[in-house]
């Protein structure tokens, strides 16, 4: 008989669908039945022994909530067996297009059950808690996971002695994971969490990585990536990632209708074996990311979220430096042009942030300039050590990028037909902040933020911390500009401000949309002695009247 082995996470939700995403002990049938007579089945995939099925949902009715249960050739295995929590729910988003999305990103797994935890109760743990208590209550229509959803590169001491039972860790990669089994080991710490597990099953999830689900600065540099290669064990690292990635995090962001015209979908699924085809599908990517788009667009009613990958889609060669390569830049204009008139907040998810602190944002322009040889070869070598050893990597290291967001921005953001807000939802620094840009001239008619909240459940070191509080003070500014005259750099086309933080800990930032108005709520999560983590208010702001 066939078991639960991870899942069920709700994924892609529209008015009338959804999937379900589980994994399975063995080959079978999943089908999810729902109270309401909606439903659907699946027949399970296998990559690298295990077993994989992602079940459409159809027959839902827009503006309602259905429970659910998870049968495994027709024998019920969700809700488990004297299960605390409600019974998981289906919610079929309304015609209206109100929308509450909770956001985030960097996440640690969760600690063992009674386990000390040395970074601090972990946000989603508290989101679970306060849902499971309140079943009825407000809940995020949507969950938005900004990245490093896993952390290949900084392993739990109990993974690391799973790890050391399969190989020598002092051979390369050490601690880190090496291959696609040790990938799913990860995922299993992190979403088998009682809480998670719940939370996952109950509130639809729409993920992208970062560089933690692969490696550290992951495409900081063409150099960076040379070096990389060069080792014996990236190869496989980077192409394990890749295929847990499309496995466990991609396939949900995907619409019924895309995924019906993926080939690479219907290739895995077509072979009682589909490894070969999804190694041959992510060795295609990495050696030409031409080929695969990890980004993708989701229009909830009026609200349209454009999500970016700002990792893969990068062209490295110093003299064509970019975020998004060609094909992928155009994609992402097309998307927030489109139907311009049919949204009224556009929301652009991007792991690093656009808008940084003054001085850290001068630091990455400047150094860009060095290592593009502004400054000769001898400034260029110091470049490449500096911004490995920085972590220079972010939308300001790619200047004429940052200035395509801005020029992107700004022409979504303005006429007849703008939007009431444009947000720049982004996470990676260990901390929140809030940032608005502005322009020289008429500006866009729509507010522009940049909302940046992470982490979830990590940590940020004492030097970090005062790093970021002092990058946005006056005299950080004179700094920056001192290292922009020495780098030749033009001005950036709009300045900006924080309005906002930065607030450290763990946390959420959620996002509630009704018609034109918008309002921002950030949440840190804490301890409390008896009841387990609980999410405290930090801000609630009205961003949109």
């Amino acid at each position: 008989m066939s078991a639960l082995r991870l899942g069920p996470l709700l994924r892609y939700t529209d008015g009338s669908s959804a999937t379900v995403w589980v994994e399975t002990s063995r080959p079978c049938t999943a089908e999810v039945r729902c109270a309401d007579g909606a439903g659907g089945t699946a027949r399970s995939f296998q990559i690298a022994g295990h077993h994989y099925a992602l079940v459409p949902v159809t027959g839902l009715t827009a503006g309602t909530t259905t429970t659910y249960e998870v049968h495994l050739d027709g024998t019920q295995v969700w809700p488990l067996p004297g299960s605390p929590f409600p019974p998981s729910a289906i919610h079929a988003p309304g015609a209206e297009g109100d929308l509450n999305v909770a956001f985030g990103s960097c996440r640690w797994a969760s600690p063992p059950a009674g386990g000390d935890d040395p970074v601090g109760p972990d946000a989603l743990d508290a989101l679970a808690t306060r849902l499971a208590a309140d079943p009825e209550g407000e809940r995020p229509h949507a969950l938005l996971l900004l990245g490093d959803q896993v952390y290949a590169d900084e392993t739990s001491d109990s993974t690391q002695r799973w790890l050391a039972a399969r190989r020598d860790l002092k051979e390369g990669p050490g601690s880190g994971v090496a291959d696609y089994e040790e990938y799913t080991h990860l995922y299993y710490e992190s979403w088998l969490d009682p809480r998670i597990r719940w939370l996952l099953s109950t509130v639809p999830s729409f993920m992208i990585f970062d560089d933690h689900d692969v490696i550290d600065d992951w495409n900081t540099s063409a150099a960076w990536l040379a070096d990389m290669r060069s080792t014996g064990w990236w190869q496989e690292r980077l192409l394990s990632g890749l295929m847990s990635y499309w496995v466990h995090q991609h396939l949900g962001n995907l619409s019924l209708e895309e995924l019906e015209a993926d080939p690479v979908y219907e290739a895995v699924r077509e072979t009682p074996d589909g490894t070969d085809a999804l190694r041959a599908f992510v060795a295609r990517a990495d050696a030409d990311a031409a080929t695969a788009r990890w980004s993708y667009r989701r229009d909830f009613g009026r609200v349209r979220l454009v999500m970016v990958d700002s990792r893969a889609a990068r062209v490295l060669a110093e003299d064509e430096r970019a975020m998004l390569d060609p094909g992928e830049d155009a994609w992402l204009r097309e998307q927030v042009l489109d139907g311009r008139e049919t949204y009224d907040h556009l929301l652009i998810g991007t792991s690093l942030p656009w808008l940084l602190p003054h001085l850290v944002h001068d630091a990455e322009g400047w150094n860009a300039a060095l290592c593009g040889g502004e400054r000769g070869e001898r400034w260029a070598r110091f470049g490449e050590k500096v911004r490995r050893a920085a972590d220079l990597e972010h939308w300001s290291a790619f200047p004429e990028s940052f200035a395509g967001l801005a020029e992107l921005i700004a022409e979504a953001g303005s006429g007849r037909d703008a939007p009431a807000t444009v947000c720049v939802l982004s996470g990676d620094v260990h901390h929140a902040y809030i940032a608005e840009p502005s322009w020289p001239g008429p500006g866009p008619d729509a507010r522009v933020l940049q909302l940046v909240c992470s982490p979830v459940h990590n940590s940020v070191p004492l030097s970090m911390r005062l790093a970021f509080r002092i990058g946005w003070s006056a005299m950080a500014r004179g700094i920056g500009r001192g290292l922009a005259r020495h780098g030749r750099l033009a001005s950036p086309p709009v300045g900006w401000r924080k309005t906002g933080g930065p607030w450290f800990g763990n946390q959420l930032m959620t996002l509630t949309l009704r018609g034109r108005s918008a309002r921002l709520r950030l949440e840190h999560a804490k301890t409390r002695k008896g009841t387990g983590p609980r999410l405290t208010t930090l801000l609630d702001s009205e961003l949109a009247p």
